[in-house]
């Protein structure tokens, strides 16, 4: 419905899913600009679209769980690990090569079970796409961990042992926002359940524990961090984002974080301004609980574990979701023979279809080769697979546009927890904003126009919003002056302040020559209104 809030969407999704730990997750949208933003729960769903419907949504893990091992239940453990599966793919999740191989292993043990020599000929594991490149390598590393380390591992083990191993990474819960330092380097800041991450290269340039964050708060494209360090150092980062929209998102993605993560209970949540100034700014506030009370909720789950429908190793332009069956690619691949695994029978034989993990097709083969790539990864330990170069995770992003009307998705249409995701995806912005985000996603088809473009609106509700804060402040401060020049000039309070002002001849000229003329004018024109009144 049109006045339907965000939180009524997210409700939905999750009873479709069965997930009760849901704090961890949110919906993500992106507007006609290309600039990601988090639907608000507290808001009205139309409201927050700039878009014309039918409106495309994703949903994506928003606050990575400081262990996920711990999470309570399964189903929850496996959409952790189809989220970060993704983030792999899309050069996030940076790692050396010993851990890409192990992570691309338990990914494989978990899809197709244990190595079967009748149904896994040679090079089989050069079949998959586990990371934006490949080297032969690599893949025969894969395989050999795949054989000889995994064999029995069931498909939640081998999630949760994945899940073990990409926690322990440096970039594990990055979700990355192109900006620029001072000096004008490229670098991504992110922030994870351990604190702010600034990326620059294959490097980790800067982190802050969340601890250290006292402020952040941002003017225009400019954002500004404030952290208070050992010995009462006090320093400030500044980064400079594409645009204003995008510095506010960053911003806003700040504030839920360290709320998330850092405080002990949301009571303690306080509504958070961009400025110094209460009349000037945004103003933001989260909504949600924070980790410890999720945490402590989730021990209190008392339920028969709900069934989960894995997705076999089936195409698509992302990583796979819940589904109860394969999806074939429309675009063959080109370089080698793909793999298709029927969910029912396992893995029979291996023909000339797709796969789960994405693959390189004809019409993406570019979106693989940006700048920054260079060949095949090395298998040095100190080479990371993900990125030779540079850290840009935007380079291996596969192509995200916005809703086709050819492939119209229905939330409440699918069966719980068997719904296949769009295989459509985010646009990414034209900055470097990464495209790729999660799994999952849906389209809700909700009623909403208006005859003014998006951006013509968003205009004048700012430029409305700042009026009304101005004279709201204006009104204030000649309210404030009235009650202090009433106490000057009327009250018998003789503090030494009063008595200062008042035997000054500035006051004295003043009171005697317009102040005192003035309350005779008025009391006489009361008076008049009075007795106007009594006479009628």
């Amino acid at each position: 419905q049109r006045d339907a809030k965000g939180q009524y969407l997210f409700d939905l999704l999750c009873h479709h899913l069965n997930l009760l730990e849901k704090d961890y997750f949110g919906i993500r949208f992106v507007d006609p600009d290309k600039q990601r933003h988090w639907l608000e729960f507290t808001k009205s769903v139309v409201k927050q679209m700039r878009a014309q419907p039918p409106f495309t949504m994703c949903f994506r893990v928003k606050f990575y769980p400081t262990d996920p091992a711990a999470l309570k239940e399964e189903i929850t453990r496996y959409l952790v690990f189809l989220q970060i599966k993704r983030d792999l793919y899309h050069g996030r999740l940076l790692c050396k090569t010993s851990d890409a191989a192990l992570l691309a292993a338990y990914i494989l043990q978990a899809e197709i079970g244990d190595y079967d020599p009748g149904k896994h000929p040679e090079g089989y594991s050069s079949k998959f796409q586990f990371f934006p490149k490949h080297s032969e390598k690599l893949e025969r590393k894969i395989a050999e961990i795949h054989k000889s380390e995994l064999s029995g591992q069931t498909p939640a083990t081998s999630e949760l042992n994945f899940l073990r191993k990409a926690q322990t990474l440096e970039t594990y819960g990055v979700d990355p926002h192109p900006c620029k330092d001072v000096s004008g380097n490229a670098a991504f800041l992110a922030f994870t359940p351990f604190g702010f991450v600034v990326l620059q290269g294959n490097k980790r340039v800067h982190f802050i524990k969340w601890n250290e964050v006292t402020k952040m708060k941002f003017e225009g494209k400019t954002f500004y961090l404030y952290v208070s360090q050992k010995e009462e150092k006090k320093i400030v980062l500044t980064y400079f984002a594409p645009t204003p929209e995008a510095c506010k998102h960053l911003w806003k993605c700040g504030i839920e974080n360290q709320a998330f993560y850092k405080l002990e209970k949301s009571s303690q949540v306080r509504t958070m301004s961009s400025s110094n100034l209460f009349f000037k700014g945004s103003r933001f506030r989260y909504s949600g609980r924070v980790a410890k009370e999720v945490m402590e909720s989730s021990a209190k789950i008392k339920r028969e574990p709900p069934e989960i429908h894995r997705a076999g190793l089936v195409p698509s332009r992302s990583c796979p979701s819940i589904t109860h069956g394969p999806r074939l690619s429309s675009v063959p691949r080109t370089r080698r023979r793909a793999v298709h695994i029927s969910i029912m029978e396992g893995l029979e034989s291996l023909r000339d279809s797709a796969h789960s993990t994405p693959v390189r097709s004809a019409s993406h083969g570019d979106a693989f080769a940006g700048p920054g790539r260079s060949g095949r990864a090395e298998s040095s330990e100190r080479v990371a697979v993900i990125a030779d170069e540079s850290y840009s995770p935007a380079d291996s992003v596969l192509p995200t546009p916005v809703a086709e009307h050819s492939l119209e998705l229905m939330l409440l249409s699918r069966q719980a927890n068997g719904a296949p995701c769009s295989i459509e995806e985010e646009k990414e912005s034209e900055a470097g904003t990464p495209a790729a985000e999660a799994e999952g996603e849906l389209r809700a088809l909700c009623p909403g126009a208006g005859s003014l473009g998006p951006a013509q609106v968003q205009q004048v509700n700012k430029f409305v919003l700042s009026v009304l804060r101005l004279l709201l402040v204006t009104v204030g401060l000649l309210f404030v002056l009235l009650l202090l020049l009433i106490v000057l000039t009327e009250s018998d309070l003789d503090t030494a302040f009063f008595r200062d002002i008042r035997q000054t001849p500035e006051f004295e000229q003043f009171h005697y020559q317009y102040f005192c003329p003035l309350r005779r004018w008025f009391a006489c024109k009361l008076r008049a209104v009075v007795n106007l009144l009594i006479d009628t």
